[in-house]
């Protein structure tokens, strides 16, 4: 049983962290992996990749959007409550290194994922341009935490309601247009952001790392679900990622793949709420 230590809501109500005691966890995982967690015994499977650790490696955040009924049952949870089961360190950890200047570019809650690995890129030396965006104003998340971590910081929101109006690709274009000295960048988000990120810099070669989430169930390499195609062979995201070269990822075929429980998910969400 994992305690919850604290509770925020971080974006509309539907984006929020969870600060867990995870001690074992804490003190082993690394930036990039993930935990898989069950609500109850009888509950679903769900992977949630760390967002943070704290300094004394007792616990772990981590920040969700409500998107099922599972994520739901997770927003009814409350400090003090228990989680029944939190595996990990789960995945590679990212491959972190002195490069020189890296782009971290993040969208919705894959900032979440993106603070964690921004916060050992700066350790690691490296200067940090960062570009986050959102829908809107309230659905924007960690911006502190990543000012204090980038030597830049560029906030876009679809709707112009915050930051500069229009996407996260808007100020990567002009950044790697205008600094030959970018070495590295390193985007998560949703599937299409992701994609579009890398259709940018691989016009100027420039290595990619990106994050993905397909579907997941056991998180071991033995179901198979999590399979994708990274330069026309296939892996499973569990264990040989999370993370990959972004311009060998088949993006279209794991849109395909990502779409097909979406009408499963909402009605989960609806059925949870009633």
């Amino acid at each position: 049983m994992f305690e919850i230590l604290s509770k925020s809501e971080m974006a509309a109500g539907t984006i929020i962290r969870f600060d867990i005691k995870a001690p074992k966890i804490a003190k082993k995982i690394k930036p990039g992996q993930f935990i898989i967690l069950r609500t109850s015994e009888t509950g679903e499977r769900i992977p949630i990749t760390v967002a943070d650790v704290d300094n004394l490696g007792e616990t772990i955040a981590i920040i969700f959007q409500v998107v099922g009924k599972t994520t739901a049952l997770l927003r009814s949870l409350n400090v003090g409550d228990f989680i029944k089961d939190v595996v990990g360190p789960l995945g590679k950890p990212a491959v972190i290194e002195n490069l020189g200047t890296v782009v971290v570019v993040g969208g919705g809650t894959g900032i979440a994922i993106l603070h964690h690995i921004t916060k050992a890129l700066k350790k690691s030396g490296n200067k940090i341009i960062g570009i986050i965006g959102a829908r809107e104003k309230d659905m924007l998340i960690l911006e502190d935490e990543m000012r204090l971590l980038c030597d830049e910081l560029v906030v876009t929101t679809d709707d112009g309601s915050y930051g500069k109006k229009g996407f996260v690709t808007d100020p990567l274009k002009r950044y790697i247009s205008d600094d030959d000295s970018i070495k590295e960048v390193y985007t998560i988000g949703p599937i299409i952001m992701m994609k579009n990120v890398c259709k940018i810099t691989e016009k100027k070669k420039i290595k990619t790392m990106v994050s993905l989430n397909p579907v997941m169930v056991d998180g071991t390499g033995m179901c198979g679900c999590c399979r994708v195609s990274i330069d026309n062979e296939t892996k499973f995201c569990c264990v040989d990622g999370p993370d990959f070269e972004g311009h060998k990822v088949d993006f279209e075929e794991l849109e395909k793949r990502n779409a097909m429980y979406l009408k499963d998910e909402k009605e989960s969400l609806l059925f949870s709420v009633k």
